[in-house]
This record gives C-alpha cells, sequence and structure tokens, in this order.
C-alpha cells in the first residue's frame, strides 16, 4: 500500500511539474575531427548529465527555458561550456582541446565543482587509472595516496587510516567505529572489511583529508574515502574486460549498460578475480593466500522528470580465500623465565620452524585458515531539483557475514587447535540532506543522518596437546598433567547493538568577491549496548583445585552486559582566498568527536577478577587545524601544499595482552596524542605526449601523554605490565611517504580503433614505521619502495590491450608485524605480494 502510494505521488508530481521539452542535438570531437565517446554533458541549471554515443553525438531533452548553458567535460579534455540560443540547438559541433590537464569535477561538497576551486585537501583518482593500473582495491589504491594506509592480516583486522589516523592499528575490535569514512554512492559501509573487497565499475574515487563531519552524515575524524560508481545510461554501451598473469591470476569484469524505457536505465556489473597462493604449507603440501573474489552490482535509474532523479542499486560480494596466513617473522626474548622463552618451549616439544627466513614463505600450519566472508546490500537514492538546490534522500540496508578461521601461534604445534570468530552484522540508515544556493553570497549543505547496527558475533577457541608449555607460569609438573588443557575450550556469544544519529551543515559565504567564509556544525548521539557471554569447557575434568586454578591462567567464564551514550556538539571555520584563478589558498579550525566505545572482544582479568571497568571506552575528542593552497603556475601544472595538526584527547587504541583469551586484545584510552604534517600533491603535462605526477607526504605521529600503556613484547613478564610510552611513535606512520608515475603517450589505431600507445611507470615508497601499539625495539617494519610499469595500447571505444607488472623489482617488505597468542616471543609478518605480471585486454563501447 505504502509503494503504491509512493508511486502515485510520484506521477503526479511529474505531471504538474512537468514542461514543454526543448531537444538540443549534436556532436562531441577532438581537435582532429575524432568523435569522443562518453563524453559528459551537463545541463548546469539543473544538473542533468548525459553521454555522447560512441560516434560522438547526444540528443538531450529539457524542460529548461532556452536561453541556459551546457558544460562539456571529458577526462583528457578541458572542459567547455556552451550557451544554447533559440535556433541553435541543432546541429552542434563541440570541439575539446586536449593541450592542458583536464579539470577534475568533485562532489564533496554535495555538488559539482572544480577540485582546485575547494578549500579542502583531497585526492580524485578516475576510474580508468584505478583499472589501468590493476588498483582493484583499496590496499592498491593507497599505493597513489600516500596519506592513505590501509593494515589488513584479514578481512575482519583492517585499519583504513588517512594520515595515520581513523582506527585502532593492528587487531580490529567490533565496539568502536572507524574515525574514516568509507562510501559507496552516499552509503555509508560501517564494516572494515569493505575495504578488502574488489572495486566494481569505479568512475571515480575522492579521498577527502581531515574531519570531514559537517559534510557527510556519519561521523568522520580523520577523512573520506568516497567512490562514485558509474551510473545507468539511456545511451546503450558494454565493456568487457579480462586480464591473465602469473600465480595463476585471472580476472574478469563486465558492465553494461542503457535504457529500459524511456524514462528507466539500467546498469549492471560484474568481478571476479582468482589467484594461486603465495606461501607454501609444507604441512598440507598446497600453497596458501589465494584470491578468491567475486562481486556483482545492478542499478536502476528513473528519471519521471527534468528535476527527479531515483536510483535503486544492489550489490552482493563474495570471498572464499584459503588465505590471510602469516609467516613467523622473528623471535624476540621477553623478560620472562628462560624455561618460558619461544625457542625453549620450542626444544623441549622437539619442534621446528619450516624456516628462519620469512621470505622462504614456508609455513607448516596445522589449523585451517579460512576468510570467508559475503556482504552486500540495497539502497534508495532520490534526489529532488528545489529551487538552486537539491534534497538527497538516501535509504540503505547492508549485511556482513564473517566466517574465519585461524592459527593464532603461527606454528605447526597443536597449541590453539580452533580459532574461529565468525560474525553476522547488519546496519539501516538513512540521510536527507539539502545541498544549493540560497542567495548569490551564500549557499549550504545541511542534513540529518541515522543509523542502527546490530552485530552478532560467536567465538570458539580451543587448545591443544602442546597448549600446556606455552601456558606454563611455573615448574610445577602438574603443567604436564595428561589431558589437563587439550580440548579446553572457550565458546562466546557477544551482541552489539549501537545506535546513531546527527544533524549537520555547512554555510558558504562569499564575504568578498575572492573571500569565502565556511561555518559548519555537527550534533552527534551514539548509544551502545553489549550483551558477552563467554564459558568455559573441555579439558581434563577434576576437582583438583589446583589444576582447576592452572585451567583458569589460560580460559575463564566471562560475562557482562554494559551499554552506554554520548551526546556533543563539534564545528569548523574555514577562511578561503582566491587572489587569481590558478590560486586558491584556506585555513581551516575544526572540532570533531569519534562516538564512544564498547570492549567486544573480552576483558583481561586481575587476580582473577574480570575488569568490567574496562568495558568502556570514552570518545575522542579532536582539535584540528590545516593552511593550503592549491595552485596553477603554469597552464599545465598544478602544485597543491597542505600543513596540518591534529590533537586528540582519549584517544582509543588496540592493547594486546599475554592473556590468550582475550581476543585481538582489549581496547583502552591514551590521554592525548598528536599528530603534525605536510603534504605536496603535484601534476604536471609537458605536451600531449609526457604526463608526470609526484605525491609525498610528511607525517609525525606521537604519543603526547599514554602513562599507563601496556609494555611492548620483549619487556613482558618484567617487573611491570604498563609502562609510561608519552613522546614514543604512534603504530603504523611513516614519517616519510611518496609516490611518484609518468606516462608517456602517442595517437595511433591498433585494428581499427583510434586510441593511444602508451608506456607508464608509477613508484610508491615509505620509510619505516613502528608495528606495535607501544613502541618495541622489535616490531619495526623497515622501509621500502616498490615499481610498477604498464605497456601497450588504450582507447576509449573499442580494444584496449596492455601489459602490466607490479613489484618489478621482486622487493621483499612486510605489509604488518603481530605478535602471536601468549606473548611467548615470536612474531609474524603479513608480506607484501612479490613481482607480479600479466596481461589484460578490454572492449566497450
Amino acid at each position: 500500500m505504502k509503494t503504491r502510494l509512493l508511486i502515485a505521488f510520484i506521477s503526479l508530481f511529474a505531471v504538474f511539474t512537468s514542461k514543454a521539452q526543448t531537444v538540443i542535438q549534436g556532436e562531441v570531437v577532438d581537435e582532429t575531427g575524432q568523435y569522443i565517446p562518453n563524453s559528459r554533458i551537463t545541463v548546469i541549471s539543473t544538473g542533468r548529465t548525459y553521454l555522447s554515443d560512441s560516434l560522438g553525438k547526444f540528443s538531450i531533452e529539457t524542460s529548461e527555458n532556452i536561453p541556459f548553458a551546457v558544460k562539456f567535460h571529458t577526462p583528457g579534455f578541458q572542459s567547455s561550456e556552451l550557451e544554447i540560443k533559440e535556433g541553435t540547438n541543432t546541429g552542434i559541433h563541440v570541439v575539446l582541446k586536449d593541450e592542458a590537464l583536464s579539470e577534475v569535477l568533485v562532489s564533496a561538497r554535495r555538488r559539482e565543482e572544480s577540485a582546485q576551486d575547494l578549500p579542502i585537501p583531497i585526492a580524485v583518482i578516475s576510474g580508468a587509472a584505478v583499472s589501468e593500473s590493476g588498483s582493484f582495491n583499496v590496499n592498491r589504491v593507497k599505493e597513489l595516496v600516500p596519506s592513505v594506509q590501509l593494515y589488513s592480516s584479514n578481512p575482519r583486522n583492517t585499519t583504513l587510516n588517512i594520515r595515520g589516523l581513523g582506527s585502532t592499528y593492528g587487531l580490529t575490535n567490533d565496539g568502536i567505529d572507524p574515525g574514516v569514512g568509507f562510501y559507496v554512492d552516499g552509503v555509508y559501509y560501517a564494516r572494515p572489511a569493505a575495504t578488502t573487497l574488489d572495486f566494481i565499475d569505479v568512475e571515480q574515487i575522492e579521498v577527502l583529508r581531515g574531519p570531514q563531519g559537517t559534510l557527510f552524515g556519519k561521523n568522520t575524524t580523520a577523512g573520506s574515502f568516497n567512490i562514485t560508481t558509474k551510473k545507468p545510461g539511456f545511451t546503450p554501451g558494454a565493456s568487457f574486460e579480462l586480464s591473465y598473469g602469473n600465480y595463476g591470476y585471472i580476472q574478469a569484469k563486465a558492465s553494461i549498460t542503457g535504457p529500459v524505457s524511456k524514462k528507466i536505465a539500467a546498469r549492471a556489473s560484474f568481478s571476479g578475480t582468482q589467484r594461486n597462493g603465495t606461501i607454501y604449507n609444507v604441512a598440507t603440501g598446497k600453497y596458501t593466500n589465494d584470491l578468491n573474489n567475486q562481486g556483482a552490482r545492478i542499478q536502476f535509474l528513473y528519471k519521471p522528470t527534468e528535476k527527479i532523479n531515483i536510483t535503486l542499486a544492489g550489490d552482493y560480494s563474495r570471498q572464499r580465500p584459503d588465505g590471510y596466513a602469516q609467516v613467523i617473522a622473528g623471535v624476540v626474548k621477553t623478560k620472562r623465565a628462560d624455561y618460558r622463552q619461544f625457542d625453549r618451549i620450542i626444544e623441549d616439544l622437539n619442534y621446528s620452524l619450516p624456516s628462519e627466513q620469512a621470505f622462504d614463505r614456508k609455513i607448516d600450519h596445522n589449523t585451517v585458515w579460512k576468510s570467508n566472508q559475503d556482504m552486500g546490500g540495497v539502497s534508495l537514492n532520490t534526489d529532488f531539483k528545489v529551487g538552486k538546490g537539491k534534497i538527497t534522500s538516501t535509504t540503505a540496508w547492508r549485511f556482513w557475514d564473517w566466517d574465519p578461521s585461524n592459527d593464532r601461534d603461527f606454528t605447526g604445534l597443536d597449541v590453539l587447535s580452533i580459532s574461529q570468530a565468525p560474525s553476522k552484522h547488519q546496519q539501516w540508515s538513512q540521510e536527507v540532506r539539502y545541498a544549493g544556493d540560497w542567495t548569490k553570497w551564500l549557499s549550504a549543505v545541511a542534513g540529518i543522518y541515522v543509523i542502527g547496527q546490530e552485530l552478532k558475533g560467536s567465538q570458539k577457541e580451543e587448545s591443544g596437546k602442546d597448549q600446556w608449555r606455552f601456558a606454563q607460569s611455573s615448574t610445577s609438573s602438574l603443567w604436564q598433567t595428561p589431558g589437563l588443557f587439550e580440548g579446553y575450550g572457550i565458546n562466546t556469544r557477544s551482541k552489539l547493538n549501537s545506535w546513531s544519529s546527527a544533524v549537520f551543515g555547512q554555510l558558504d559565504w562569499k564575504l568578498l568577491r575572492k573571500v569565502h567564509v565556511l561555518t559548519g556544525f555537527r550534533f552527534n548521539y551514539d548509544a551502545k549496548e553489549v550483551y558477552f557471554d563467554r564459558k568455559t569447557y573441555g579439558g581434563l575434568q577434576t576437582t583438583d583445585p589446583a589444576l582447576i586454578a592452572l585451567k583458569k591462567q589460560v580460559y575463564t567464564d566471562q560475562n557482562f552486559h554494559t551499554k552506554t551514550e554520548n551526546s556533543n556538539l563539534s564545528g569548523q571555520l574555514t577562511l578561503s582566498y582566491k587572489p587569481v584563478r590558478q590560486i586558491t589558498a584556506y585555513g581551516t579550525f575544526s572540532t570533531s568527536y569519534k562516538p564512544v566505545g564498547l570492549n567486544l572482544g573480552g576483558l583481561p582479568t586481575e587476580s582473577g577478577r574480570v575488569m568490567t571497568e574496562l568495558a568502556i571506552v570514552r570518545p575522542e575528542f579532536v582539535q584540528h587545524t590545516e593552511i593550503g593552497v592549491k595552485t596553477a603556475p603554469l597552464k599545465n601544472f598544478i602544485v597543491n601544499v597542505t600543513a596540518y595538526n591534529t590533537e586528540i584527547k582519549d584517544y582509543q587504541t588496540q592493547v594486546q595482552t599475554a592473556e590468550v583469551g582475550v581476543n585481538r586484545g582489549y581496547l583502552a584510552n591514551a590521554e592525548r596524542v598528536r599528530v603534525f604534517g605536510v603534504e605536496l600533491d603535484g601534476n604536471i603535462r609537458f605536451n600531449e605526449y609526457v604526463s608526470l605526477y609526484a605525491n609525498a607526504a610528511y607525517t609525525e605521529g606521537k604519543y603526547v601523554k599514554f602513562e599507563n600503556a601496556p609494555v611492548p613484547l620483549e619487556e613482558t613478564g618484567g617487573s611491570s605490565a604498563y609502562k609510561d610510552i608519552s613522546g614514543s611513535r604512534l603504530p603504523g606512520i611513516s614519517k616519510w611517504i611518496g609516490s611518484v608515475g609518468a606516462d608517456f603517450s602517442l595517437k595511433g589505431q591498433l585494428f581499427k580503433w583510434d586510441g593511444r600507445f602508451f608506456l607508464a611507470l608509477d613508484s610508491y615508497a615509505r620509510s619505516s614505521f613502528s608495528s606495535s601499539a607501544s613502541e618495541s625495539a622489535y616490531l619495526n617494519v623497515s622501509g621500502y619502495a616498490l615499481l610498477n610499469g604498464r605497456i601497450g595500447f588504450r582507447a576509449g571505444e573499442g580494444v584496449s590491450l596492455f601489459l602490466w607488472a607490479r613489484n618489478l623489482l621482486n622487493r621483499d617488505y612486510y605489509e604488518q608485524l603481530l605478535v602471536a597468542a601468549g606473548n611467548a616471543g615470536q612474531y609474524a609478518g603479513v608480506l607484501g605480494d612479490p613481482a607480479t605480471y600479466g596481461v589484460t585486454m578490454k572492449y566497450a563501447f
């Protein structure tokens, strides 16, 4: 009934708002007369966008009264505006020049504008650049944007940071919110596991750095990763792409779009990736850490009138890898007694590692590695043109199912025979937002947002026959009691309910012709409730209190129920100055809050008591200052510089504990941290044949005050379990990160299709960084540099064919280092991929 009423309302609205249609027709070509397909044509007054067909021709019906302006925009060409006058609406011949860097248009402030005019530090990557560089997920895109860091030991334990901030480094705790917003077509993806999925039909990626809570529905204290997919078109089109490479790599992509009726268009897209493993398990005789990803997306666009766009979208992705195994990277001597050192333990168990060199890429793990996940959802997005603005409603539901298995001791010993923590997550969200010009001097963005989430977890962990030797904390012979720990484990059931709502907005006031003042605000309310119930089972059934006490040193029952709520008000003030067309200078001060958190992986104990006082994690309070300048000193040259300082009170950090039963560690607050940095983005096109980009980021992150931090791995077993690490560096932050790339191309033909022959090289480098929440002398990832390359032929229409190689010099490098469960001294590494190479073929029309 409600659906029928909605359809009736939209139909009536369409009738009463319809006007006589004006038809404009023409063609888009380059300076040589070659047709330009898929040129984006925008009626400026309405914002409605069209595409030229495969022959560069277009036909547009609009209710706008003549005269009105139309804008033509195509990547690789200069944008052009044309005024449509009476008698000039047919036979239009538009010539686009390609002598300069193309203008990059973004929608970060919910309206289309040039990235160079935006007083926000933003990096923009086109879908073509994503595809051509082989960046099929966020982990690869980070090599193009130095300020982005992604660390993943499996999809659940994934950290997406910008400028070193956003989420806890290392193992993920589901009880806190990310500080980097991950959006796809305006829909917030709550689970960080989404960043490990393959991209599907990407049009553009925008990376906004710094707090963005006054622009986006979900609060983002560190930045936003905003993906826009290709939209359904009323002009039929399709693309098919197939890649082959070493390690059995196969990737297939397909997309098709076209009209369903005069007012409805559809688009269907698919992506699939498979690759053999890169690490050999000598115990099973098989390679692990393979890729097995599939994803699909379908969209329907309904345009009942010139002023209304309604998009219904659905997507589903699945991963079934045999992988995310880590390799022992080193062994640290702790401050425990000699018999509790890793080397002594494995000697007593008559065990040796399959290799002491991590980059031999050999393991002997005896517990299955599994990282199965399913993720998907549906969304309904409605845009209403109202006066000089637009009202947007985005309604979404999403789910995530996680089914893992891990070998948390990283060895072939039977220490943890089962380690699984499956989860099921659902989210519901609604955003209503207005963006537009109120007057000639004042424009605004304002909105309301709500999101509800439910996460159900069921962890199972079970000890094997070798657990006694790793758990042994005294020389008592009772530890060797047969069967004491074998089969002894925990079953945990947890449930997290969370609710977040916000009112947000931003005003852009044109104070003077060259000066803008931007003010923003956000009021946020968060409520969370957790139920946690853990029961022990198995092992030797005994009434001996001494043996029971030993078992409780490994696992104990835990049960707690905690709820909390918090509200806060934050804001932003930006001053923007544009003395000439080629320069935009700006300064920003903003505050923001990262929501209150709850521990959801178990709590540590003290003398047998569960420390329930640690269940609630205080919200972060962020103060951010930034200055920047965007320049175009020459016709084909762009240089942007940004300097910023971010200070956080009650920084939410992940703490690793020596207790095996505290899965993935637990959360705590550091009193204060500070991150300072300078960023440089440059892009130059020397001529139509040669272009170059270079990006660099200098970042310093440190704990200003953290007086009760856990000790690093090498200090485990000392006189204190905590230490003052004030002044030490934050994990996951390299002082220097940079990327540089060059593209050389010539116009030509492959078979019958026009395009460009090209050679492209790019490199990504970063300095060393800490891989431990409390800085360690051992858990530090050394700096490294990677070189990638491509050579071939590319065309907007027809056939593209190129060879590619990643990590061309076959460098060995770690992406992350992780402490093994129990803190016996061994730590593992997440290995970067070795050299990969292959060929990609694409056909588009």
